[in-house]
């Protein structure tokens, strides 16, 4: 039987706890009922059952916790899978045209996961973007790069086609500069709505192993997989949590 340890993590979803988002509240509190584990995923019909099962415990999470951390923020989020042959493994987040969050998913990456703690891990993390403002912070941020570039530029008698390009530049540095820490705040978001879900995200966490490592390059936009795994950790163990695999 799969069992985990908890601090008082439920108050979250209480609906007594509002405004920004701080540290969980430390003691003992009510244990979260576990999601049922229906064994490792081997085909690609096993991948489909389980991320059901999965969406049905993570989404209402999901939308509670971004109801009571969030001002005007659209939390009804639509969950899609991408069932088209030939695509990469990916999970994304996104908005659509009336603001409404949007978490799309491949089945090649459903097919990929092991397990429903991975499952559950991906989409917590992919949810955690939206109810953490990435993307209006992402676009405010490679405009204030692109700005500053295109200021620098100009006062160095930089043409007016050279300041388009430097800003173009500024923009997507400025962006891929904040990718880094939105990605290990989502994890660690992630880590939480997969936990009040009754996941283990440590043990999904590992799902980062069978990844290309992006390492530490100067223009990744994702930081290394042992530095993401490291943050679940830490995450899940200020929540309480009791390693079980």
């Amino acid at each position: 039987m799969r069992r985990v340890g908890w601090a008082a993590v439920l108050l979250a979803l209480a609906g007594c706890v509002a405004g920004p988002m701080g540290p969980p509240v430390a003691g003992p509190g009510p244990a979260v009922t576990l999601a049922p584990d229906p064994g490792p995923i081997r085909t690609s019909l096993d991948a489909q059952r389980a991320f059901v099962g999965v969406q049905a415990r993570v989404e209402p999470v999901a939308e509670a916790i971004c109801r009571q951390r969030t001002r005007n923020v659209p939390c009804d989020f639509q969950i899609v899978v991408d069932a088209r042959g030939g695509q990469d493994p990916n999970a994304f987040q996104t908005l659509d045209r009336q603001g409404r969050p949007v978490i799309g998913l491949t089945l090649s990456l459903l097919e990929n996961a092991r397990n429903v703690d991975e499952l559950a891990f991906v989409l917590g993390h992919e949810t955690a973007h939206h109810i953490l403002g990435h993307i209006p912070r992402q676009r405010e941020t490679a405009m204030t790069s692109a700005v500053l570039a295109g200021v620098l530029a100009q006062m160095g008698g930089a043409s007016e086609t050279t300041i388009r390009s430097v800003q173009q530049m500024g923009a997507s540095l400025g962006a891929r500069s904040y990718s880094r820490n939105y990605e290990l705040e989502a994890d660690g978001l992630g880590t939480e709505i997969a936990m009040l879900a009754g996941y283990d995200p440590v043990h999904g966490a590992q799902f980062f192993t069978r990844l290309p490592d992006p390492g530490d390059t100067f223009l990744g936009s994702h930081p290394p997989n042992a530095q993401r795994i490291e943050m679940v950790r830490r995450a899940a163990r200020s929540l309480g949590y009791v390693s079980t695999h």
